[in-house]
């Protein structure tokens, strides 16, 4: 499968997808950490992460998929959201809490 149709396969075969920089149990960067947080203080129960340090092909080729530059990338519905800093403005004006719960009973 060509790497842009596995991208797509993630973003569309998950209601709550997180492409970052290590796990969610082991971010290894400040911003991947802080966009699961955001996600787990929001109620995201079901989120898929994948780890762009250990797919370089995914990490290479995500930004010509969803045109956004950066790590981490959340996708709902298969949706690009953002990244981290919108990840965060969402959570703290209580719409990433909405975003999640319907991504989650789909």
């Amino acid at each position: 499968m060509a790497v842009m149709e596995r991208i797509q396969a993630e973003v569309e075969g998950h209601p709550i997808v997180l492409f970052m920089k290590g796990t969610p149990a082991w971010p290894m960067c400040g911003f991947s950490a802080r966009a699961v947080q955001a996600l787990q203080a929001a109620g995201a129960e079901a989120l898929h992460t994948v780890n762009v340090l250990e797919e370089p092909e995914v990490r290479a080729n995500l930004p010509r998929y969803s045109n956004w530059p950066t790590f981490p990338q959340l996708f709902l519905h298969g949706e690009l959201i953002g990244g981290c800093d919108i990840t965060l403005e969402l959570l703290e004006s209580g719409e990433l809490q909405r975003l999640v719960s319907e991504a989650q009973s789909q």
